[in-house]
C-alpha cells in the first residue's frame, strides 16, 4: 500500500549549512510516528518542509502519492496535512467554540456573511461542540481563548486541526511550555485521537516516556540526517542512537 506521506531526498541548506540532509522518510497510513533527536538535529525544519513553511533546496514531499512541491502551506492543509506549532495559534479574542466553528466553516467552504447570525449555522456549531468534547474543552466553550491556560490553548489548537478534517496531524512539541500539571490532559487528548484509528500522527516531542507510550514507530534525526527508524524497542536498543544522544557519534561515522 502507498504510504500516506513520504519524502524523497528531502534537503535544505541555509547559507551553506545543511539543516536537513537527503532524508528519505515513509509514513504508513493511520500510524503514530515520533521524531526524536538532539537539539539542532533538524526536527522542526523537517516539519516545516513537510507542511510547506519552507521550500526544500532539493528533494520532495509526497502526500498520498502526489508531489507537494507546488502547494503552499495553506493548500497543503486543505489537502489534508495539518500542522500545530510550538507556539499556540488561535484567535485570542473569540470564544473557544467560535474558534472551532470558524475552522469547521472554513473546511465546509462557507464564506462569512455579515448580516447572518451565527445561530443560522447550527450544524457547524454541533460539529464544533463534538470536537470540544474530544479535546476535553466542553466546559470552556464560552470562554474567550485568551482566558485559557497554555495547555488548554494547545488542546484548542488540536480541535481546530481536527475541524479541518486533516488526515495527517503534524504535532510539533504539543507539551512545550506546559506545567507538569497540564501535560497529562494533553496526553489524554492525543491518546483519544490515536484510539479512533482515523488519523495519521507525526509527533515531535522531547518527553521520552510519552513517545514510548504512544508511538508505533520512531525516527531519529541527527545533524539533519535520518539516523534510524524503527519500533520504540528497536530504537531504544540501537547503539548508534545511544551514541548520538550521549554525544559520542561523529559525522564521519554517519557516512
Amino acid at each position: 500500500m502507498e504510504p500516506i506521506l513520504r519524502t524523497e531526498n528531502l534537503t535544505i541548506t541555509f547559507g551553506g549549512q545543511i539543516a536537513v540532509d537527503h532524508v528519505n522518510f515513509v509514513m504508513p497510513q493511520k500510524q503514530f510516528k515520533s521524531i526524536i533527536g538532539p537539539n539542532g538535529a533538524g526536527k522542526t525544519t523537517f516539519f516545516n518542509l513537510i507542511s510547506g513553511e519552507l521550500k526544500p533546496t532539493a528533494g520532495d514531499v509526497f502526500f498520498k502519492g502526489e508531489s507537494m512541491a507546488k502547494y503552499s502551506s495553506v493548500k497543503r492543509t486543505r489537502k489534508g496535512l495539518g500542522r500545530s506549532f510550538q507556539i499556540t495559534n488561535v484567535f485570542p479574542n473569540l470564544t473557544v467554540i467560535e474558534n472551532v466553528r470558524l475552522a469547521v466553516q472554513s473546511k465546509e467552504n462557507i464564506r462569512y456573511q455579515m448580516f447572518r447570525h451565527f445561530t443560522a449555522y447550527k450544524n457547524l456549531h454541533i460539529q464544533a461542540e463534538k470536537l470540544l468534547e474530544i479535546v476535553l474543552l466542553s466546559s470552556k466553550a464560552n470562554y474567550f481563548a485568551n482566558q485559557l491556560s497554555h495547555g488548554e490553548k494547545r488542546k484548542l489548537e488540536i480541535a481546530m486541526l481536527l475541524a479541518l478534517d486533516t488526515e495527517v496531524l503534524l504535532l510539533d512539541e504539543p507539551t512545550a511550555g506546559m506545567s507538569l500539571e497540564e501535560v497529562p490532559a494533553i496526553l489524554d487528548v492525543i491518546k483519544q485521537i490515536k484510539q479512533t484509528n482515523e488519523k495519521t500522527i507525526l509527533l515531535i516531542e522531547h518527553k521520552m516516556d510519552m513517545i514510548m507510550d504512544l508511538s508505533d514507530s520512531i525516527m531519529v534525526l541527527f545533524n539533519g540526517r535520518l539516523l534510524a527508524d524503527g519500533t520504540p524497542t528497536e530504537i531504544m536498543n540501537n547503539e548508534t542512537v545511544q551514541h548520538a544522544y550521549l554525544g559520542g557519534l561523529y559525522d564521519e561515522q554517519l557516512t
